[in-house]
């Protein structure tokens, strides 16, 4: 890279992935899940960073980010054969060095972010342009594209193969649920012995004290 933008192809996309776990309130799409450069088949699509986000009322979905440090690089994009039929990401944006790409440049449908020398993200369109809720989720309908679901679930078989026996995973998880819930329902009755021994210690501190006599001198 020049030294007018130290960071390369590999910095930005290690960045996207960041900035796509990143929740709404700071900027982000909030996705649950995001990784770098993974292969949508044995051929095709390679995303420099996708995400994938549980949410509800039409929120839920994938966001692809493709990062362009060139413009030759970015003019080339608008001739592979994904960017006009199939691809993947219910949401699209171009991740760029400040000023390489203009808004007026975008495809239809796509989202433009900011990359400063410092590193900083500085959204330019898409609904995370938008910083309140309202409009951002309006702006979801607008931006959204149909994604290749099987391309996508390509991803995500090949992701969680690597983690080795899921179902063992699965079975960890459930049990430690189970073991968190356990403990959380003894906690909670002890806390409530604890009330009840307080209760009854401050009845017996009341019952052992002293009466006040009346005026007339009666107990």
């Amino acid at each position: 890279m020049s030294e007018l933008f130290p960071m390369s192809h590999a910095d930005l996309c290690t960045i996207a992935v960041k900035w796509l776990k990143r929740d709404f309130s700071k900027r982000g799409p909030g996705c649950d899940v995001a990784v770098s450069e993974v292969k949508t088949g044995y051929t095709g699509e390679v995303p420099d960073a996708i995400g994938w986000r549980r949410k509800d009322d039409g929120m839920d979905g994938s966001v692809v980010v493709e990062v362009k440090v060139s413009r030759a690089d970015f003019l080339a994009d608008s001739k592979k054969r994904h960017r006009h039929e199939g691809g993947v990401g219910c949401w699209r944006y171009y991740m760029c060095p400040e000023g390489l790409i203009g808004v007026d440049e975008l495809p239809v449908g796509w989202g433009l972010l900011w990359v400063n020398k410092r590193g900083h993200i500085k959204p330019q369109a898409g609904p995370i342009a938008h910083r309140h809720h309202g409009p951002y989720s309006k702006s979801l309908n607008e931006y959204r594209h149909d994604t290749d679901h099987g391309r996508e679930q390509f991803i995500l078989v090949k992701l969680l193969s690597r983690l080795g026996d899921v179902e063992e995973m699965n079975n960890r998880l459930k049990e430690a649920h189970r073991e968190q819930n356990r403990l959380a329902k003894r906690c909670n009755g002890l806390v409530q012995e604890i009330n009840d021994m307080r209760h009854r210690r401050f009845n017996d501190l009341i019952d052992g004290m002293p009466r006040r006599r009346d005026a007339g001198g009666a107990a």
